[in-house]
């Protein structure tokens, strides 16, 4: 699936900048993932598929000025949400050293002055002024939300971005937090559900 052709059918339009920014950063993914196994997913079409497009699909559901994307990995959806929404700061928290150096290497190539990264684990971040924070394949949800919830501002939400409908993890959700909604996904060029899960905390 062609970036382009993808964001068309999600009804996203985005600068002619941003798009030359998320193609960059498709390319830095592949080149850097031969060596620092980054991602299973190989070859540019695929990268864009399931890691573009997928993190884009969340795009029109979200609203941020300050967001933390936790165990962010290759930058996914952290560094695809900086690069669409300028205006947001966003912060890239990953444990793994190897990872956050492609992280920061990466700030830096895109010239993504809205994302600092920080190679902490979750548990041990200060900050509790996020009003968005967010995961993607980053651990069971009621874990998420326990480690994540410190983090936000009062009024934050989390969002956990989850393949099937997660009925078994929300029914293991921790008191304070509440699903809000939950959105289904149809992600181009990517077969199997996807959903979007929107937690408040009560």
């Amino acid at each position: 699936m062609r970036l382009e052709e993808g964001m068309a059918i999600l009804g996203l339009e985005l600068p002619a900048l941003a798009v030359q920014k998320l193609h960059a950063y498709a390319d830095l993914i592949e080149k850097w993932n031969r060596v620092y196994n980054l991602t299973a997913i190989q070859g540019k079409e695929n990268i864009v598929s399931y890691h573009l497009l997928d993190s884009l699909a969340v795009l029109p559901h979200l609203e941020a000025k300050r967001c933390a994307d936790v165990g962010s990995g290759a930058g996914l959806p952290g560094v695809v949400l900086a690069i669409a929404r300028p205006d947001w700061d966003v912060v890239l928290v990953e444990s793994n050293k190897k990872k956050a150096a492609f992280l920061r290497q990466t700030a830096i190539e895109l010239g993504l002055s809205n994302v600092e990264v920080m190679a902490e684990r979750v548990e041990n971040l200060k900050e509790n002024d996020f009003d968005l924070v967010i995961s993607r394949a980053f651990s069971e949800m009621g874990e998420f939300a326990r480690l994540a919830a410190p983090l936000c501002a009062k009024g934050g939400c989390l969002a956990a971005m989850k393949g099937r409908f997660p009925e078994k993890e929300i029914a293991k959700l921790p008191s304070p937090v509440k699903v809000e909604k939950i959105i289904p996904l149809s992600v181009p060029g990517v077969e199997g559900e996807r959903h979007l899960v929107i937690m408040k905390l009560e």
